[in-house]
């Protein structure tokens, strides 16, 4: 073997070697803002949702909230709201007076508001990314590539705030071009809920004529 060639294989293995350093560093971010989120009785954010396919050249934005108690979740969004109280899934829908009631799903992959800030726990390959200066606030991006080659989407870059280790953003790229976008505009922790806030009342929107959809 020439020294040429010994050569190559040595920056191939410094390359191999620091690609590895970068997807560990990136993954010990990653677990330290785990290790945050789980540490919380509850959290409460505000969000920007947008949606953009430059292909169609259609983009959209709206506006939503979430809270967040273990696996129980009030999320709203889309003039909608969805609710779980650990058992059921309550959707309300005003424009169609219509609230459906539905056990929780039980597909894996059906990603729950209340797994939005842990979903990359698994099955993701990770990587080191930019750093941002967002109003005076250092945003350290990691990039997620699905394991699974036919999965729908091709990249995720998770922005976290560098001194609070909260998400900041969540970008997603689909295989079909689709972006969607989340930032974080609000991240309140351990707010003072009341024992009802996760309570669904059926009769109030039977009282107010809705129909109730039971699947």
């Amino acid at each position: 073997m020439n020294r040429k060639t010994l050569t190559i294989l040595s920056l191939f293995a410094l390359i191999l070697s620091a690609s590895a350093q970068n997807s560990q560093k990136a993954k010990a971010l990653l677990d330290e803002v785990y290790n945050k989120v789980v540490s919380y009785d509850n959290i409460t954010i505000d969000f920007k949702y947008a949606l953009e396919n430059v292909e169609t050249n259609t983009k959209s934005e709206t506006r939503g909230n979430a809270t967040l108690e273990g696996d129980k979740y009030l999320v709203e969004l889309f003039g909608s709201k969805q609710l779980y109280d650990g058992k059921k899934v309550y959707t309300v829908v005003p424009d169609n007076e219509e609230v459906t009631i539905e056990d929780k799903s039980q597909d894996e992959e059906t990603v729950t508001p209340s797994k939005m800030l842990t979903f990359y726990r698994e099955g993701h390959n990770y990587e080191w990314d930019i750093l941002q200066n967002v109003l005076g606030r250092k945003i350290q991006y990691v990039k997620l590539t699905p394991i699974d080659s036919n999965a729908e989407t091709k990249s995720i870059l998770l922005g976290i705030d560098a001194e609070t280790k909260h998400i900041h953003k969540l970008i997603e790229t689909g295989e079909n071009g689709t972006k969607t976008t989340i930032t974080v505009n609000s991240f309140k922790t351990n707010q003072p809920l009341s024992k009802s806030f996760f309570t669904f009342d059926v009769a109030k929107y039977e009282d107010e004529g809705y129909y109730i959809i039971r699947n």
